[in-house]
């Protein structure tokens, strides 16, 4: 009888181990929430390129350009980050303008896959000088040595614009994005301006040395008002409608820690008569690319086929400097 008591009592231990087994905490599995990211962060970086081409239209007439910006960020939380910025290129404008300085700012929200960009940006070009034989206090026409070409431009190109930006991810390596800037006068030249596109990002996975590749493409649409009277011609004395025009662009690349390295082949569909009615180009010559907004016949090859290279690294101080 006693050995039945003991071997009952053994059998209900062994029963009731796996119960009171699952009840006791574990040590190490505990699921622990991942530290909110830090609310202040700054971005910044540099770049130079082997031509500074904005909107497929060199802004550096197609000669080296170099760029840095710097970036203060304020996580809200995880999902919505708000942003300022300033940054600067070299350039090389019809008007002889110094570089150009942009301020920024806006508010990034994050919805799963989804990541949107609103804001407002400030191109400031200081020390440009007035090109225009016919208003009072400005140079006769823009210098084309040795000759001069009867291009016309203000001292002042500066404007503003206001983005809406969305990057969908597809997958991790995979994204989409949409894109759309309005401006009520398109490089002060008294014209509106709509741009709008999208662009595609594959990256491949990262090679045993850390680099990885990645292919790109985007392509955009200017849809552009009339300009005020100062760049006027004979047949439209009170201001010339710019063509709108389509740009795109492919390009590989590959990043490495904080650098990437870009090649890219970029184009237009402005022909060289209206790429100067644009442009305003101090380089333009010749007399047969005539259309109707460019009676002059001076044509502009800042507006074509362009491959460039670009080298950058961008960093942020809480992911790279900590």
């Amino acid at each position: 009888m006693k050995k039945f008591a003991l071997a009952a009592v053994a059998a209900l231990a062994v029963a009731a181990a796996p119960a009171f087994a699952a009840d006791m905490p574990v040590k190490g599995v505990r699921a622990i929430a991942p530290p909110p990211p830090p609310a202040w962060d700054i971005a910044f970086g540099s770049a130079i390129a082997s031509d500074y081409v904005w909107r497929g239209i060199t802004q550096s007439n197609h000669k080296p350009a170099v760029a840095a910006y710097f970036e203060p960020r304020y996580n809200i939380n995880k999902d919505l980050q708000l942003y300022a910025g300033i940054g600067g290129a070299s350039i090389d404008f019809p008007n002889r303008a110094a570089a150009e300085i942009d301020f920024y700012g806006g508010i990034r929200p994050t919805w799963g896959r989804f990541a949107f960009d609103f804001g407002v940006w400030y191109y400031w070009y200081p020390g440009g000088q007035c090109f225009n034989a016919a208003v009072p206090g400005c140079l006769p026409n823009l210098p084309n040595p040795p000759t001069l070409n009867g291009n016309v431009a203000k001292g002042d190109w500066s404007f503003w614009e206001i983005y809406a930006k969305l990057n969908y991810t597809v997958t991790d390596n995979f994204g989409l994005g949409a894109f759309v800037y309005y401006s009520p006068n398109v490089l002060n030249t008294g014209a509106d301006g709509v741009f709008f596109g999208g662009n595609a990002k594959y990256t491949f996975v990262a090679m045993a040395n850390g680099v990885t590749p990645y292919i790109s493409a985007e392509v955009g649409h200017w849809a552009l008002g009339t300009s005020d009277s100062f760049y006027g011609v004979p047949a439209f004395p009170n201001g010339i409608a710019y063509k709108d025009y389509t740009t795109w662009s492919v390009g590989i690349g590959w990043s490495w820690k904080v650098f990437t390295l870009d090649l890219r082949y970029t184009d237009t569909d402005l022909n060289k008569g209206d790429c100067n009615a644009f442009t305003s180009d101090q380089t333009a010559s010749g007399t047969t690319n005539v259309t109707p907004i460019n009676p002059s016949g001076l044509g502009s090859n800042w507006c074509g086929a362009r491959f460039v290279a670009r080298l950058s690294a961008d960093l942020t101080v809480n992911t790279n400097l900590k």
